[in-house]
């Protein structure tokens, strides 16, 4: 699974807009701006989400899940819960 916030993240991490990302995952733009406007976890065709997931790992990024550990990674962010 991914988030949207996931797929922001990982774009300004690599340096790529979303026309960049759609051209390298082989899906339109309007596919990847609906992803990325999605709430929560991007839901859609399974296809093209798997596109876009091999697209991110193929450029370096590593999805990781709520609860999951990084390990031997290289420099990274990872959203962690909010005090209150």
């Amino acid at each position: 699974m991914i988030t949207a916030g996931q797929l922001r993240a990982a774009r300004a991490l690599l340096h790529i807009d979303q026309r960049q990302l759609a051209e390298s995952a082989g899906l339109s733009l309007p596919t990847v701006q609906r992803m990325e406007g999605s709430d929560g976890v991007i839901r859609g065709n399974i296809d093209s989400l798997a596109k876009l997931i091999a697209a991110l790992n193929a450029a370096g990024i590593d999805l990781i899940d709520d609860g999951a550990a990084s390990l031997g990674g290289g420099r990274g962010v990872r959203l962690g819960r909010r005090a209150g």
